[in-house]
């Protein structure tokens, strides 16, 4: 049995991706912040599919989880065969309006957990020549979207950099990019969605399914749903002055997760 590593595994895309793993029959290291969650979602997923979930309470905006994850990804007597860096939250305001500690913190989180973390599972995938990392982003990556969207965008251009360079090696890494999701992520940030199209909705589990579709066929990005793979080639054509008016005011009240 192969084993999974999810960061932020107790909620939305994250317990998605649980469910889908430990249904498929892997082992699962749940990874997040709140240990009693942690310990039901191992329960429950045990419970259900008969897999072994161990957990690892961490928080990646601090130099000690970020660090204790590594430590689970650099043990090579339990490898991790797939590695989901799912943690990730949103800033309700515009530049300035955001306290600089926020802003720093949420790099953290998405660019230097993502970086450490990909580069401590993919060592030891790349000596077995076999494993993956999903790295989830958003389609606010393509689109003028403060701190969010750039940090999002600097998970996109890492991991596609990172799979050409691994090609040929066994090991395989993808950017999901979902839209608007529906889970904690925008209630966590303070975020209205009352004016979000219901169309724009995604479900969570079909996501992952397609992720999985579009991981195993070997894809770097992934866009897994139509509709917002038109709006994406739409973003191509449209200019980028008027990209950034209309992100900027729609992504102080919500934001693409």
């Amino acid at each position: 049995m192969t084993t999974a590593l999810i960061t932020g595994a107790t909620a939305g895309i994250g317990a998605a991706f649980a469910r889908r793993l430990a249904g498929n029959g892997h082992n699962l290291v749940l990874v997040a912040r709140d240990e009693k969650r942690l310990h039901e979602q191992a329960t429950e997923l045990h419970d259900l599919h008969g897999i072994e979930a161990k957990v690892l309470s961490a928080d990646l905006a601090t130099e000690e989880g970020i660090a204790a994850v590594e430590a689970r990804l650099d043990d090579r007597q339990h490898p991790v065969d797939l590695l989901v860096n799912n943690a990730g939250f949103g800033n309700k305001g515009e530049y300035l309006e955001v306290p600089m500690a926020d802003e720093l913190t949420m790099l953290k989180v998405h660019c230097e957990a993502v970086l450490r973390l990909t580069t401590a599972a993919v060592r030891g995938m790349r000596d077995r020549r076999r494993g993956a990392v999903v790295n989830v982003a958003s389609v606010a990556a393509f689109v003028p979207r403060g701190t969010y969207g750039a940090s999002k965008a600097w998970v996109v251009q890492f991991t596609q950099g990172a799979a050409r360079d691994l090609a040929g090696s066994g090991v395989r890494l993808m950017a999901l990019c979902p839209g608007f999701v529906r889970t904690e992520f925008h209630q966590r940030a303070g975020m209205g969605t009352d004016n979000i199209p219901g169309w724009l909705w995604l479900d969570a589990d079909k996501l992952v399914d397609a992720a999985m579709k579009d991981l195993t066929r070997g894809k770097s990005l992934s866009i897994p749903d139509p509709r917002y793979k038109a709006l994406m080639g739409a973003v191509k054509l449209a200019p980028r002055g008027l990209l950034g008016g209309v992100t900027s005011r729609t992504g102080r009240k919500y934001g693409p997760r």
